[in-house]
């Protein structure tokens, strides 16, 4: 009898229209390597749905908050239902932005300069010199980034909104100029790097990372190899820290402008990254060979419980 799968996909963060995106591509390329696959839009009733649906794995396609920080996770422990990518606790720290910072610092990977403040503090004056970035400290995709440019004489004030949906705290860090870097763990391993490129606009927001056409992703083979190898050695040694399970990807920012500092820096570590068809970590399974059907696969028969 085919595996049962359920495909865990929309659900109430701010990044539901993604994870529907990623949920679909995935159900599509399990049911098409045999695999019996039900599709389940996440609400607060997820409990009660999958008892009812006792499927032998679920496939965790959520982003954003309650599907990627712990909180699905720790349901599917209680349920005692398998599950791919990262479990409770490193799936909680990851996303708490500032809190995964500092265990990312503990173990010796470089991190960009900032502080945690309430957003409005950072709506009344600058917490750091301009240019720096504005984030809120538990969403993922860029959601409701902002960077404050150099010539920028006042804070932004949207932080300071009622409608303002992101929290009440915001990592405020320092701006690191230069390339965009990624880079994931597949089978354990570091995988090759790609460089985004935004089409348009300063840095890789939402729109560039979901629109068709909104970046350029380029395989990194002309950096240096020392760099190449040590963003490598980062990201795996930053899966590490963290707890991670299963697949995970690592951004950072490389200073490398003739001018520049010759920063490299480690932003964040996403461990429900895109699944979609402009997605990063198909694509850089791909370079591995790994086929989109073949990595599906692989992290159905890699999950479990207590992750």
């Amino acid at each position: 009898m085919a595996k049962h799968v359920a495909v865990l996909l929309g659900g109430l963060s701010a990044e539901r229209e993604v994870s529907l995106n990623s949920g679909a591509a995935c159900a599509r390329a399990l049911e098409e390597r045999g695999f019996k696959v039900t599709r389940v839009d996440v609400g607060r009733d997820l409990s009660a749905v999958l008892s009812a649906l006792k499927p032998d794995v679920c496939f965790n396609a959520l982003h954003g908050r309650f599907g990627e920080d712990g909180v699905v996770q720790g349901i599917l422990e209680m349920l005692a239902i398998p599950y791919t990518h990262s479990g409770v606790l490193a799936s909680a720290l990851a996303m708490q932005k500032d809190r995964a910072k500092a265990v990312m610092a503990a173990a010796g990977i470089p991190v960009a300069k900032g502080v945690t403040v309430s957003r409005f503090l950072a709506a009344q004056s600058h917490q750091l010199p301009p240019p720096y970035v504005v984030k809120p400290v538990s969403e993922g995709s860029s959601v409701g980034v902002v960077i404050v440019r150099e010539d920028r004489a006042h804070p932004p004030q949207e932080i300071a909104r009622a409608d303002w949906p992101h929290g009440d705290e915001v990592l405020v860090e320092a701006y690191v100029a230069g390339r965009e870097l990624t880079c994931a763990v597949v089978h354990g391993k570091p995988t090759d790097i790609i460089e985004i490129r935004p089409s348009a606009g300063l840095f890789y927001d939402y729109e560039s990372k979901y629109a068709k056409g909104g970046s350029i992703h380029v395989l990194a083979t002309e950096i240096k190899p020392k760099i190449y190898q040590e963003v490598q050695r980062l990201t795996l040694l930053a899966h590490e820290a963290l707890g991670c399970r299963g697949v995970s990807r690592a951004d950072f920012r490389y200073d490398d402008r003739p001018e520049g500092s010759g920063e490299l820096v480690c932003l964040e570590v996403n461990t429900q990254p895109g699944m979609t068809e402009t997605s990063l970590v198909p694509e850089l399974a791909a370079h591995a060979g790994i086929s989109f059907g073949e990595l599906v696969e692989w992290m159905v028969e890699d999950a479990s419980c207590d992750r």
